[in-house]
């Protein structure tokens, strides 16, 4: 007769075995120690020091030390170089200035335009890859032409600058193979001034970057007009055909791959690894290029051919956009800090980093990805070749079915190659490296291998 003991040791076998098979995510513990340091507490005191300036108008003062764009971007600077001075050498910063002509349109007299630059110098000197976070630092009136009056800017885009900042605080403890860039522009307001210069320098002198995060408006939980209120979810917005792309339409039309462009691969990345190192937040992809009909900092670069994705809170609120700070009816309008939520901030600023740090510590992704047409068949061949850079551990092989948003299944693999029992007339494929510490590269969409 079986022991009562012995039952019991089998059936808590049995149920470590089952839970161990059922492991789906595994947290790299320097991406989760990293993750643990974002503060909700230096977010805020980022955010109203950046209010204390007044305006962050472009067209505002250079020149004034204490109100203004300009005293306003000294300061980001200043920040950048206290966090620099921990950093043992790793981190870098300047302020990248242009001359902006008047375009008759928001800018009617010469404008001394800087983006503030912090450079996290990648570990690997044969490791070229870039990858970039970005917010705002200018705000705006009702009247976007107005230089002088008030404008908070709490939110917009306080609150990406300040997203930006922490993770340059504490992604800046830390050494990574490929190259992170911290950028806070300028110009936002006035027609994407600051990204447009910094993305056209970016492919004129050959910058590798894979990856663009751009942050704007992603700390406020409530939503004017419908009231609601959500700090569990933030949207990713990327475009489906890539811009440059739009010649080469009718081939992407033939696979069928309207919805694996490159941004859209990044937001599904965010999406896993995003929900993957955050605690009850959920990363919403919207496929659309931004909000109806809007723009961001990240179009630029998405023109200049570059992988780039907003990021913004599920619901705005637009008592507190593009406001002039009033009262009216009992109702107060203006972006100020008491109307954010520096919690969902706190989870939102993790998240970004989490993806940063994930990209920067895994190896290049692979090259040459290629499904072979040559035959019919039920089954898919894929093969690829290894990464220009890093050495990955192997490669995960996703499946997804064609109607589904997100990738099903991970397969495995150490070699350049596999053949998969499912057929590619109803599965779509994408190739990643993966490190040593579960670190994945950006996911890879074949092409036909005649």
């Amino acid at each position: 007769m079986i022991s009562n003991r012995l039952v019991l040791t089998v059936l808590v076998l049995a149920i470590a075995v089952v839970s161990q098979a059922q492991t789906m995510i595994v947290r790299d513990p320097e991406i989760e120690t990293m993750v643990s340091e974002v503060n909700a507490d230096s977010l805020q005191s980022y955010i109203r020091a950046m209010v204390s300036f007044g305006t962050r108008s472009t067209i505002s003062t250079v020149v004034d030390r204490k109100r203004g764009i300009g005293a306003a971007r000294n300061w980001v600077l200043s920040k950048f170089n206290q966090i620099a001075a921990a950093a043992n050498g790793r981190l870098t910063a300047a302020i990248d200035t242009t001359t902006y002509v008047p375009d008759g349109q928001r800018v009617k007299s010469l404008v001394n335009l800087g983006n503030v630059i912090a450079t996290l110098k990648g570990a690997d000197p044969n490791d070229h890859r870039i990858f970039l976070i970005s917010g705002h630092l200018d705000s705006r009136r009702t009247d976007v032409m107005d230089a002088t009056g008030d404008a908070p800017g709490a939110n917009d885009d306080g609150s990406g600058s300040a997203a930006v900042i922490e993770c340059a605080r504490v992604m800046s403890r830390h050494s990574f193979p490929a190259t992170i860039f911290f950028v806070v522009v300028s110009g936002e307001e006035q027609g994407l001034l600051g990204s447009g210069i910094l993305a056209k320098k970016a492919k004129e002198q050959g910058w590798d970057i894979e990856a663009v995060l751009n942050n704007d408006i992603i700390g406020s939980n409530n939503s004017s007009e419908t009231n609601i209120i959500n700090n569990t979810q933030v949207r990713v917005f990327s475009e489906g055909i890539p811009y440059l792309y739009q010649d080469k339409a009718k081939s992407i039309r033939q696979m069928g791959a309207e919805n694996d462009g490159s941004s859209r691969q990044l937001s599904r990345y965010i999406k896993e690894v995003g929900q993957r190192y955050v605690d009850n937040l959920e990363v919403v992809q919207v496929y659309r290029p931004d909000r109806f009909l809007r723009g961001g900092d990240q179009s630029p670069f998405q023109q200049q051919g570059f992988t780039a994705v907003r990021i913004t809170e599920m619901n705005e609120n637009y008592n507190h956009q593009h406001q002039d700070v009033r009262t009216e009816k009992g109702v107060v309008y203006g972006d100020l800090p008491e109307f954010m939520d520096f919690e969902y901030l706190r989870k939102n600023t993790a998240m970004n980093l989490s993806v940063l740090a994930n990209l920067a510590k895994s190896a290049g992704v692979p090259q040459e990805v290629k499904v072979d047409v040559k035959n019919l068949s039920n089954g898919a061949q894929l093969s690829w070749i290894v990464p220009a850079s890093g050495k990955p551990y192997g490669y995960y092989v996703l499946v997804r079915e064609t109607t589904s948003p997100v990738w099903q299944k991970k397969v495995f693999t150490s070699q350049v190659s596999i053949r998969l029992p499912y057929s590619k007339d109803n599965y779509y494929f994408a190739v990643q490296s993966v490190s040593d510490h579960g670190n994945e590269s950006l996911p890879v969409v074949p092409t036909p291998a005649r």
